[in-house]
């Protein structure tokens, strides 16, 4: 098969002779270097002539070219088929980092997303509600600290202590009402003395009362009022009332008034009643304590002591 095939050749070339007997010489170029990563590729090249098919020369120098563009095409197919399966390779490779970037990008773009939204609402908030948490904290906070206050002002209660009373007056007359009956009327003037304590070591007090009574069997004969005053913290001062009645009719009460001359003979029974109200102002007027005290004495008129202060110490209650 080898001569045949080598006679076929000899006679390729014999026949091909004649026809182009000025055939120009062929260069073939192999690449010598391929770059591996595909991207960049230097080639040099190496030029082997063929030379005229002038009979047996021209048949060597085609195979020895034909071997050499063989074998030279080789080792570059091999690289090329290397090539293309590393570049098949590294394309797989790229598209699938590609596609782990591109999903991280979107994971990293949600969560970013909502840390931008948690942000926006942690500070969308206290902008929005700015205004209303500081009302509402210096509300509570005001609220609070006045309670405080109060149960405080709440311990610190006024002191009120009856002093004494004098009668300056006592009279005993006949007479009519406005309506004309006939009855018995009392006449008397009195001043009774007390003395209020302020307790309060941060806050003063206004004093007021509801009128100071003084009563026989049930029956009005003198009233009295305090004046309004204000009473510092931690003072006190002695308040004086003057009670006044002018000709009160006794009616059915006047029968075991025995009187000589206008004048009582006898001890009377007298009660005197009235409340002290005191209220103190702290923080202005928005902590308003208010304190209150009733004051009931059984006394007792003497006759023969007119004009003498006598002490109500041990004739008084405080309720």
């Amino acid at each position: 098969m080898s001569s045949a095939h080598h006679a076929k050749t000899d006679s390729e070339v014999t026949s091909l002779a004649p026809s182009s007997p000025n055939r120009p010489v062929y260069y073939v170029q192999s690449p010598s270097r391929d770059s591996h990563d595909g991207e960049k590729t230097t080639n040099s090249f190496h030029s082997t002539p063929i030379l005229s098919p002038m009979g047996s020369p021209g048949r060597q120098s085609r195979d020895s070219s034909s071997t050499r563009y063989s074998g030279s095409l080789k080792p570059g197919s091999q690289k090329s088929s290397n090539g293309s399966r590393s570049n098949s390779g590294r394309h797989h490779n790229h598209r699938h980092r590609k596609g782990d970037k591109q999903q991280w990008k979107e994971f990293d773009a949600i969560e970013e997303e909502g840390l931008l939204d948690d942000d926006a609402y942690s500070k969308g908030v206290p902008r929005r509600c700015y205004f209303l948490a500081f009302v509402v904290g210096f509300f509570l906070l005001f609220t609070f600290f006045s309670l405080i206050l109060w149960g405080a002002s709440r311990n610190q209660k006024p002191v009120v202590t009856m002093k004494s009373i004098s009668y300056n007056e006592f009279g005993v007359q006949s007479g009519m009402d406005f309506s004309g009956v006939a009855t018995v009327m009392v006449s008397m003037n009195s001043t009774v003395k007390l003395i209020f304590r302020n307790t309060g070591t941060f806050f003063g007090v206004h004093v007021t009362s509801t009128p100071l009574v003084l009563s026989f069997s049930q029956l009005t004969v003198a009233t009295g009022t305090i004046k309004k005053f204000y009473q510092g913290r931690k003072s006190q001062r002695t308040v004086t009332v003057s009670l006044i009645g002018n000709k009160i009719p006794l009616y059915g009460g006047g029968v075991d008034l025995m009187s000589k001359e206008g004048k009582p003979v006898a001890p009377v029974s007298l009660t005197l009643d009235f409340k002290v109200r005191a209220r103190a102002y702290v923080l202005g007027r928005l902590v308003k304590p208010k304190f209150y005290k009733r004051v009931q004495c059984n006394i007792v008129m003497d006759p023969k002591k007119m004009n003498v202060p006598i002490s109500l110490k041990k004739f008084c209650t405080y309720i």
